[in-house]
């Protein structure tokens, strides 16, 4: 596989995921303590008070992390190219000029279908922003291999440079750990250069344990992040979810040195939603994984919830949503 370079903010580049075999011995035996992990996650939005122009810079902080998402199924070029038009000037010019930022904000990622990635990569030339597509069969992830590879190869031809795949979830219910690794890693090389997000639809996948040990086979095999959810699931992104998420994250980084990025999507949608994963980034594996090469949040709603608090923040007043248009 790859051993390539990854550029980080501030010139800090990043070694590349490589992966590697199956190691089993790295997480068989794992447990999760699951009333731990739920009252850990339980205190993350109350330990830490941020108010003010420090919570106003951890919402800026959250709007360069956001993939701007529709993944709707009347999808049209014309709602793909607002939806650029909003990654480009995610909030509002004169909230930004009183908050004092010197350069424009703009959003992590776009992510959208396969079919739509033509019309976002040309409504974002020149920009510096990413498109992001779905692939393998989103949702359920439940067409032939040789169909979600040459989806794969589809989207990245067309100009995404980052594929979010989702698993097969029997490989996880049924512990097939090899068969699970050998597909994501065959993702991965059809991925090319394009960063690979692994989604591990963790609603279906009945524990923490099972969470924790589909984290560290994604990663194995080659993952550039881990995603919790594709949205569609009954239960999405959640703290306790996450929180092993980022716990497996941090075990295969002290065993292997490569920093992986992780990507909570489904279900966040207020700027406290974008504040409490950020805490728990930040007080689980420290500042670095607060830049958008390592921390990505999948949302749309709340980047309109985060403008209008920002918003709150310079004039003193609330404004309606209807203010704050995604496009």
């Amino acid at each position: 596989m790859m051993n390539d370079m990854t550029h980080g903010l501030g010139g800090n580049a990043l070694t590349r995921n490589s992966g590697m075999p199956l190691a089993l011995p790295m997480f068989e035996k794992a447990q999760v303590n699951t009333a731990a992990a739920e009252r850990r996650a339980a205190t993350l939005g109350t330990r830490r008070s941020v108010k003010k122009e420090y919570q106003a810079a951890w919402l800026v902080k959250a709007v360069q992390c956001i993939d701007l998402t529709t993944l709707a199924g009347d999808d049209t070029a014309g709602r793909v190219h607002r939806l650029c038009e909003k990654a480009r000037r995610p909030v509002r010019e004169d909230i930004q000029e009183k908050l004092g930022l010197s350069e424009s904000l703009k959003v992590g990622a776009v992510c959208v279908y396969p079919a739509m990635v033509p019309h976002a990569v040309k409504a974002l030339r020149g920009s510096g922003i990413p498109v992001a597509s779905v692939a393998t069969g989103f949702p359920a992830g439940l067409t032939p291999l040789k169909i979600r590879l040459a989806e794969i190869r589809y989207a990245v031809d067309e100009g995404a440079g980052e594929i979010d795949i989702v698993i097969f979830r029997e490989q996880v219910l049924h512990q097939d750990w090899q068969a699970l690794h050998d597909e994501i890693a065959a993702m991965r090389e059809a991925c090319g250069a394009a960063h690979l997000k692994a989604i591990l639809a963790t609603g279906d996948l009945k524990t923490l344990r099972n969470v924790y040990k589909a984290s560290m086979v994604a990663m194995q095999a080659g993952a550039d992040f881990i995603k919790t959810s594709t949205g569609k699931e009954d239960v999405n992104a959640t703290l306790p979810v996450s929180l092993t998420m980022v716990r497996a994250l941090r075990d295969f980084g002290e065993q292997t040195g490569f920093k992986i990025g992780f990507k909570p999507a489904g279900g966040l949608r207020t700027a406290k939603d974008a504040m409490n994963w950020q805490i728990l980034m930040k007080e689980e594996l420290g500042r670095r994984w607060l830049e958008p090469d390592l921390f990505r949040i999948g949302a749309s709603s709340m980047l309109a919830d985060i403008e209008r608090q920002l918003e709150h923040y310079v004039t003193g007043r609330y404004a309606a949503l209807s203010h704050h248009p995604m496009a």
